[in-house]
């Protein structure tokens, strides 16, 4: 293990996903699951190869970008300590779609792809659970396309801010302008006139690539209903232990 490595006792409650998997065999993982930093832009996947990890995080967030032959690109979806990246694994495809990308750094778990497969081979609850969770973020997918051609960029914004605090421990996000604007595939200048505005009316604190959330409330009231949405399909697909809001983040009761 490497110095950087941080050293951490198995929790599987510090990533929902594992936590629902607690008391089913997923422990056969623990010899093979270890903990890892994971950096800002580190790519922890690309788009059209196998994943040699599947992903747990438990403080990280991590970005899944769809990125067009010129260049551009866009997020399709957002995975924090509510699930895993590397649903490629569970659904029997070969490559990734999306090229994972962490966007807020952190820490997380890993375990090899090959030791996730024979534990999918198993079947039983493992594979279900998981199999569910896929459906979770294939919705999350289907929302975020519906989204970007049907509502403002500013309740998209605010969706995705709420996406990340959802999945953050603090009301503090690590979002620049730049990178909002490239994860919602919309110009710089209307992050910054969106997010000038928020400011302005008091929900949001802006500050050199730091946002804090001052009225969770009214961030919930300006974004679409795309967010509600997704989260209730999660927890309508998920047997997650119950969950309360604690600062920004869903914690286990």
């Amino acid at each position: 293990m490497s110095k950087s490595t941080p050293r951490l006792d198995f929790s599987p409650r510090q990533n929902q996903l594992l936590a629902a998997l607690a008391d089913a065999p997923c422990f056969r993982w623990r010899p093979h699951v270890e903990p890892v930093n994971l950096r800002v832009g580190q790519v922890l996947c690309e788009s059209g190869h196998l994943p040699t990890y599947a992903y747990f995080p438990t403080t990280a967030i991590v970005s899944l970008m769809y990125t067009l032959l010129d260049g551009a690109s866009t997020e399709t979806a957002v995975v924090g300590n509510d699930g895993m990246v590397g649903i490629s694994l569970v659904m029997g495809g070969k490559f990734a779609p999306d090229q994972a990308v962490v966007h807020s750094p952190g820490q997380a778990y890993r375990l090899q792809s090959i030791d996730l497969r024979n534990e999918l081979a198993r079947g039983g609850e493992v594979l279900r659970t998981l199999l569910r969770y896929a459906l979770a973020v294939i919705a999350q997918m289907t929302q975020t396309a519906a989204c970007t051609r049907h509502h403002s960029i500013e309740q998209q914004f605010c969706r995705r801010l709420l996406l990340a605090l959802d999945r953050s421990p603090s009301n503090e996000l690590l979002m620049t302008q730049e990178l909002a604007s490239s994860l919602l595939g919309v110009r710089r200048e209307s992050v910054t006139r969106v997010a000038m505005h928020l400011q302005e009316i008091g929900v949001l604190r802006y500050n050199r690539g730091h946002i804090t959330v001052l009225d969770r409330r009214r961030l919930e009231e300006a974004a679409c209903e795309c967010y509600s949405s997704v989260r209730q399909e999660a927890e309508r697909l998920m047997v997650l232990p119950s969950a309360t809001v604690t600062g920004g983040q869903i914690a286990a009761a």
